[in-house]
């Protein structure tokens, strides 16, 4: 781009500018915003706040990376923060410099950085808070980032950069994290996830959890059990509400229209849909995402057997299938779950298991293509588990979700698979080690899970779908709680 199209395009992104010059109303550009007059047809009142320490702490010179799957909002959180800034007496409008860098190169990065500065140069040596939206999209993001940070004024600034997958050649820990991010930042890098079910209950007024979450170590503690006597009356509720979330997921979207219509829109698994053939898939027939997320669907109960899927799905070879699965976790819409021992160390060598990111992945494929067939509920439920233990577990040491280690399934001496092992989680008090889970979704009959869980652990929790259970080593709880515990 040219420097004239870029200046054009920061004054179109920036519109508080021209105002707070004017003397006129800051906050005014926020009636004719496409993102914020867009979540109006589908707005529940859910905001995350993610960034609330970008929109209402001090402008110092934090540097924070925030990724997670397209149309979960990352766009509109970042239109959010540019409104709660533009509304605070201590900033002046002009500090803020937001850009969305679609379809931008590398050098026009470099230039962004310039001439937004030159362009903001009425405000003189004051901090700058920079919304970088989709700057993960730019190859080499994170090397000119670095530059920028070590030899410009742009290191002293408030930087927010935002993208929908990550790959191997951006090096976010070692560009921008080592003594670039701050000196006070905490949680440097975040994914913004779909609603959990927490949040859809209480955007649907379907229940307010007041209780706090509980640490993934503390699901069987005095406090947990509390919480789970308390949800015993609301145990046949909380079962209908999970299987609405189920079929929903967390995307906000889905969330209103569920909420509002009683079913997700074709429109918006069709944008899902899209969005993955791109980044996953961009050279196949377009039904190649809906049968490959339908495949991971059956199959992630147990281990994948990559070469037979691959066959199945008419690959060529496995490791074409092996890059469609990575893409898909490059893009935040799936989470490997490998075999661990008991120490939570990765077995090498051995398969792994796949979970889809939201339970309306699962749908796309039936839904859209005739012939597929339906999710199954109990697979779903393994799949939402494992997602809320990995977001619990990634909440209390970032990377983790994107490292892979998370979560982990164990193998016992008998054959028998413990879905959700041990795995080591940092405490202030030193390394402590998640419970141990198994998903069941009955309403009768768990005990025969429990024993194996009890045999090799002497504890654990089996995830239930209405068995309410804590007289036990072992305790049944049903997964909706079990998810809001953890999340």
């Amino acid at each position: 781009m040219r420097d004239d199209e870029i200046r054009t395009r920061l004054r179109e992104n920036n519109p508080w500018w021209q105002a707070a010059a004017a003397g006129r109303d800051p906050d005014g550009w926020a009636l004719d915003d496409r993102s914020l007059v867009s979540r109006k047809s589908f707005d529940l009142g859910y905001r995350s706040n993610l960034l609330h320490d970008v929109a209402n702490g001090d402008v110092d010179d934090k540097l924070i990376v925030l990724r997670g799957p397209r149309r979960v909002g990352k766009s509109v959180l970042l239109k959010d923060t540019a409104l709660t800034l533009c509304g605070r007496s201590d900033i002046d409008p002009r500090q803020l410099i937001y850009v969305a860098l679609d379809g931008m190169t590398l050098a026009d990065l470099r230039r962004v950085v310039r001439l937004g500065r030159e362009l903001t140069r009425s405000m003189g040596e004051r901090r700058r808070i920079w919304l970088l939206d989709e700057v993960t999209a730019v190859k080499g993001w994170t090397a000119e980032l670095k530059y920028q940070r070590d030899n410009t004024p742009f290191g002293n600034d408030t930087v927010v950069c935002t993208g929908s997958s990550w790959d191997d050649s951006s090096n976010v820990k070692r560009d921008l994290m080592a003594g670039r991010s701050g000196e006070r930042s905490n949680r440097r890098s975040r994914i913004l996830h779909p609603m959990s079910l927490r949040d859809v209950l209480i955007a649907t007024n379907r229940l307010n959890p007041s209780f706090e979450k509980v640490r993934p170590w503390e699901l069987q503690s005095p406090d947990a059990l509390r919480i789970v006597e308390t949800l015993e009356p609301f145990v046949d509720e909380l079962d209908l509400a999970w299987q609405s979330y189920l079929t929903s997921g967390g995307f906000p979207r889905a969330v209103a229209e569920n909420h509002n219509t009683g079913a997700v829109s074709d429109s918006f698994l069709e944008d899902l849909a899209s969005w993955l053939h791109r980044d996953v898939d961009p050279d196949a027939h377009d039904d190649s995402v809906p049968r490959l997320l339908s495949t991971i669907e059956q199959h992630c109960s147990s281990p994948l057997s990559r070469k037979t899927l691959a066959e199945e799905l008419g690959y060529a070879d496995g490791n074409g299938f092996d890059v469609r699965l990575n893409r898909l976790t490059h893009a935040y819409a799936a989470l490997w779950c490998h075999q661990i021992d008991v120490d939570g160390n990765r077995k090498r060598g051995s398969q792994s298991k796949m979970y889809l990111a939201d339970p309306l992945l699962s749908w796309i494929g039936p839904r859209l293509r005739s012939g597929i067939p339906s999710p199954d509920f109990t697979r779903l439920t393994e799949a939402a588990l494992a997602v809320s233990v990995a977001r619990a577990v990634d909440d209390l040491q970032t990377g983790r979700w994107e490292s892979d280690d998370a979560i982990g399934y164990l193998r016992t001496g008998s054959g028998k698979e413990i879905d959700f092992s041990k795995v080591p989680i940092p405490s202030p008090s030193g390394v402590k080690q998640s419970v141990p889970m198994e998903s069941k979704w009955v309403s009768t009959g768990w005990r025969a899970e429990a024993r194996s869980i009890e045999g090799y652990f002497s504890l654990g929790v089996v995830a239930t779908r209405t068995i309410l259970d804590t007289s036990h080593p072992a305790w049944a709880i049903p997964a909706p709680i079990v998810a809001l515990l953890l999340e």
